[in-house]
């Protein structure tokens, strides 16, 4: 048992709640503003992207000097944070963050299987 609060399910109000707090929150602690706070904004995912593989050389051992120091448990959580990193990028270039998101899923999913994803805008 932890203290943590139970995490938002997927597509739920909760989510998207938890992607506003969170940006309001970092929004009122950044140290830089304006476009070149922006712009520090959008590289976070590239740092997170290289903690995905920095858990995948890890958990499979690909370093000879480290060996295995990572498990596939951590590669997903890795991979979480690029998509909360991702959302809150996305809710710092716009308020209507979740559709957005759902117009492009909607797109994304008719392109590549040929139907809309339920519920999509």
């Amino acid at each position: 048992m932890t203290d943590q609060p139970t995490p938002a399910p997927s597509g739920s109000p909760e989510l998207w709640s938890s992607v506003d707090a969170l940006w309001t929150w970092l929004d009122g602690n950044r140290p830089h503003g304006g476009r070149e706070g922006l712009l520090l904004r959008m590289l976070k995912l590239s740092e997170e992207v290289g903690e995905v593989a920095e858990a995948v050389i890890g958990a499979t051992g690909q370093n000879p000097r480290k060996g295995v120091t990572h498990t596939w448990e951590d590669v997903q959580g890795e991979l979480c944070d690029v998509v909360i990193t991702a959302l809150v990028a996305l809710r710092t270039l716009t308020p209507d963050t979740r559709e957005v998101f759902a117009r492009h899923l909607a797109r994304v999913t008719e392109r590549s299987l040929g139907t809309a994803t339920p519920g999509s805008v």
